[in-house]
């Protein structure tokens, strides 16, 4: 097997092998959920989130939604990535000049090594849900930075390296609710600060249902040597409420608005009991990944009916075929 990934060896990422007599592209972990309810004294529910690997073992920044309703970002830090310490108290922002910068609300972060820094991004209040941008160096102070795009927008998701000399950023356009609206675009910036070179990537749609009400860029793409793969959630509205699946997609290179293949079948759908049972039924929304180059090992962490952190599994070299084989472009 070769180098697929580009990255560096994670050779303790969590890892179970593919449960036999299963051909999926993608299988549970079979402890999931690793989150459940009342996790910490403030939060009723620790979901959709986004971990790295940290001095030897991983750290996150988990979304904690507070008995109030409103969802605020912790650190968590962990040995194994699968039993997490979650900090009591919320992430305490300041902005650059280091007077207190607090959110009004905060949520669905996505968490990435980037240069020197840690950046955060995740929905934030502007008002109404925008992309917020934050960095760390030490994931004790967090600085806030200015917001990379106007509202309404969600899932803002950067890349981990700058391509044709530009940091890149996905996100999904909306409106200010959770309506029939998003597609998934493509900006550029010379010093994440100033945001243009806006392009579409993928529409919702096409012969699949599941992803035909919106779709949103999920974990941080990874770079392999055939191109960035991204995970995505796409969002189905059957006559009982929206359902969030999981699709995938390989982007080119050196031009990421091209899509050289898309998953046409969902890789995972919510029927496990922790995914069709919470405070949302019916969701596995991916946010992040351990990718081990050396193996081809992914480890993919999602929220389950927006009540539990789960985890699963995906081998990038059968993953990628199986694109190649049920792909379709729309």
């Amino acid at each position: 097997m070769g180098q697929t990934i580009v990255g560096p060896a994670l050779p303790n990422i969590p890892w179970q092998p593919r449960p036999a007599g299963s051909d999926a592209p993608v299988w549970r972990y079979d402890g999931n959920p690793i989150l459940g309810w009342n996790p910490i004294p403030c939060a009723a529910r620790i979901f959709n989130s986004a971990v790295l690997p940290y001095q030897g073992g991983f750290v996150g920044v988990f979304r904690a939604d507070y008995r109030n309703g409103r969802p605020q970002l912790h650190v968590g830090r962990s040995q194994d990535a699968l039993a997490w310490t979650i900090e009591h108290e919320g992430i305490a922002w300041v902005d650059e000049s280091g007077a207190p910068a607090p959110t009004s609300y905060a949520y669905d972060p996505r968490l990435l090594r980037l240069e020197d820094r840690y950046y955060v991004t995740w929905c934030d209040d502007f008002p109404g849900p925008s992309i917020g941008l934050g960095a760390t160096t030490d994931f004790k102070r967090f600085v806030r930075l200015e917001r990379p795009l106007m509202p309404f927008n969600r899932n803002g998701v950067l890349f981990p390296r700058k391509v044709r000399g530009h940091y890149l950023l996905l996100s999904r356009p909306s409106d200010s609710g959770h309506t029939r609206f998003g597609d998934i675009i493509l900006s550029a910036s010379p010093d994440l600060v100033f945001w243009g070179k806006h392009r579409l990537v993928m529409q919702s749609g096409g012969p699949g249902w599941w992803q035909g009400v919106k779709i949103g860029a999920g974990p941080v793409p990874i770079e392999t040597r055939e191109g960035w793969l991204l995970l995505y959630h796409g969002v189905s509205g059957p006559c009982n409420g929206f359902v969030y699946s999981m699709g995938a997609a390989l982007l080119d290179l050196d031009d990421p608005a091209r899509v050289i293949y898309r998953t046409r079948d969902y890789l995972l759908t919510p029927e496990k009991e922790y995914e069709t049972v919470g405070f949302v039924p019916n969701v596995a929304f991916p946010c992040a990944t351990l990718a081990d180059a050396a193996s081809g090992r992914i480890a993919i962490y999602y929220g389950a009916a927006d009540t539990y952190t789960a985890v699963a599994f995906t081998q990038v070299d059968e993953l990628l075929d199986h694109l190649k084989r049920s792909s379709h472009l729309f």
